[in-house]
């Protein structure tokens, strides 16, 4: 007879277990094979009612969208007490309805694939396991409010990175986490392996941490350094931190990616390839989303709009904030890191130009008002889309930022920022525990501004309008304007496309009514010769050589049809560079109002 395991674990030892899972939720995590990326989990707890329905998130705070991480579920089953198996079935997509009269114990066991490796997934492999739990644990349905316990069975020499605090009690191989409730447990995503690099420094009686994962040489004293004097910036202007332990948690990768994901004691950022790390260009953005993160800790996990307050992981959570929680805080770890010295004025112009190019590349702004963009995260905030439907709560909600920064400067002759929006904001709104509203956000505005802003937010953030003359006219108080020139490459600037030159130079852009436009070019199509000469990885070489030829002969591929498409050159310039800069010729009063904002001389 072939013998489970699983089923012995279960015939053993059950009174002992309830005796020390009473009034706790708790979490076996294990798992053998790792190369296959399956985790076992079991989930225990006491039992109230004669059914319990056991519910897994279908969506992770920090990305708003649904994740349905239910599909990621091969094996589920549910035990009584005793090893008895309980009958269940499903009622939504994620939540499991299991019949529990006359049972003092659930025993829940589940597996769960976990193949991803992102700043919000889970992944496990020979080399480590990393959690976030919102993607793969579970919990009763109405008491989310109930203590939770972890117990993780890894190997021996393996070190665990959390923001989540370590149980009282700790059993002999076993590593034990405790949380209040299943809200610090959702939000408390750990790295366990034998290979992860670690430092700390203390600041303010802080503890933070730093852990990488992945194939990196760190330069330590620069890097810790450089955190020291932009986290000190955040505290600054913050006055409190909100908890008194903070972790970050990268994940560095052989290939290009970037991407970060907020928790109150913690951020996951996952960036890579790992040799480029410490150079420059790498480098920036490394301290840039790191910036970014830490003040989330303030700005969406703190301080969060009514409509999350609290989460409600079973559908999506609606909110047109979504430009506060993204845009401000976009704005925010870049300022800070230029207001702190990290970044020179190259880098920090660098990166406001960055979102203003955005902006300005995207014709949704004519289509979709930030606000409403905001709403429609969980429809398709995190892919491109269809062409021109919508803006960025990122891009948007940053440049919305500055010009709010700006108009409280101004309005206030530089008694009040957006500084003092965020702390009024969390003093008086996360430290009371409440949500804040669209309306709580806009009076806090206009109460630091000393002035009615109702026409600014209803053109610029619930009216789908450029932002390009507002934000001119806007940065001259600061001594700053925007350069204009057409975009270097000539396919974009006279063409009127942009390309993606790692798929065969599909288009992904198309400039409306550019010579693009006219010659009926759209997104998807596939450049594949100029003048009858095949594209290799010489587009703009190629249109350079032939700019001067009476006509220029495209051949296009798509999945219906190959064509010839006629486009005669003209000189006008359809995409173009937008880049901030400081005015060569500012007066002494902007000079003034920069240095304010800046802390730095002009």
């Amino acid at each position: 007879m072939k013998i489970n395991p699983f089923q012995i674990c279960l015939a053993i030892g059950f009174t002992l277990f309830n005796e020390y899972f009473f009034a706790m939720n708790r979490y076996l995590i294990s798992y053998t094979n790792p190369h296959r990326h399956f985790i076992d989990i079991e989930f225990i707890a006491d039992v109230k009612t004669a059914e319990t329905n056991v519910q897994l998130p279908a969506w992770r705070p920090g990305r708003y969208e649904l994740g349905n991480f239910a599909k990621n579920v091969q094996q589920w089953a549910a035990y009584d007490e005793s090893g008895k198996p309980l009958q269940f079935k499903k009622i939504t997509k994620d939540c499991w309805q299991v019949q529990t009269k006359g049972v003092k114990t659930l025993h829940v066991k589940y597996n769960y694939y976990a193949a991803d490796l992102n700043a919000g997934s889970t992944f496990l492999d020979v080399t480590q396991l990393y959690m976030n739990p919102v993607n793969c644990c579970v919990y009763i349905e109405g008491r989310i409010n109930e203590p939770c316990h972890i117990d993780l069975q890894i190997p021996p020499d393996y070190k665990v990175a959390c923001g989540m605090k370590r149980a009282v009690e700790q059993k002999k191989g076993v590593t034990c986490f405790a949380a209040t409730d299943f809200h610090e447990l959702a939000d408390s995503p750990f790295i366990a392996s034998a290979t992860m690099q670690h430092n700390m420094f203390v600041l303010d009686g802080v503890e933070f941490n730093l852990w990488f994962q992945g194939d990196c040489k760190l330069e330590w004293a620069k890097i810790i350094g450089d955190f020291f004097i932009f986290i000190n910036e955040q505290f600054v202007m913050m006055k409190e931190f909100p908890t008194d332990a903070y972790h970050f948690l990268f994940q560095i990768l052989p290939y290009r990616f970037h991407h970060g994901v907020e928790h109150v004691t913690s951020t996951v950022i996952a960036m890579g390839p790992g040799y480029n790390l410490m150079k420059p260009d790498m480098y920036d953005d490394f301290l840039g989303v790191s910036s970014h993160e830490l003040f989330h800790c303030w700005n969406i996990k703190t301080i969060r709009p009514i409509e999350m307050m609290p989460y409600n992981y079973t559908r999506e959570n609606y909110t047109r904030l979504g430009y506060v929680a993204e845009g401000v805080t976009t704005y925010y770890g870049d300022f800070l890191l230029y207001r702190s010295g990290d970044f020179n004025d190259a880098q920090f112009f660098d990166a406001l130009s960055f979102n203003l190019q955005r902006h300005m590349d995207n014709f949704g702004r004519y289509n979709l008002s930030v606000a409403d963009s905001s709403f429609d995260t969980w429809l398709d905030g995190y892919v491109p889309g269809i062409p021109n439907r919508k803006t960025s709560i990122y891009d948007e909600g940053c440049l919305l930022a500055l010009m709010t920064d700006i108009l409280i400067r101004q309005h206030s002759d530089n008694r009040n920022s957006l500084d003092d929006v965020m702390r009024y904001l969390y003093f008086q709104y996360a430290k009371q525990n409440k949500g804040y509203s669209e309306t709580d956000y806009i009076k806090a505005v206009e109460q630091f501004a000393e002035t009615p802003l109702t026409d600014f937010f209803q053109k610029y953030v619930y009216t789908a309008v450029s932002y390009d003359e507002k934000l001119k006219e806007l940065i001259t108080y600061l001594g700053l304007h925007i350069t204009v020139q057409p975009a270097k490459k000539y396919y974009e600037s006279h063409v009127g496309i942009k390309i993606s030159e790692t798929e065969n130079h599909r288009i992904t852009h198309v400039y409306p009514n550019s010579l693009a436009d006219k010659a009926q070019l759209w997104v998807g199509d596939e450049l594949i010769a100029v003048n009858g000469t095949k594209i290799k990885n010489d587009l703009d070489a190629l249109l350079h050589h032939h700019k001067d030829a009476d006509v220029l002969t495209l051949t296009v591929q798509n999945a219906f049809c190959i064509r010839d498409v006629i486009i005669k050159p003209a000189a006008a310039a359809f995409y173009k560079t937008y880049l901030f800069a400081k005015l060569p010729h500012a007066t002494d009063e902007q000079k003034r109002n920069f240095e304010l904002w800046a802390k730095r001389k002009f």
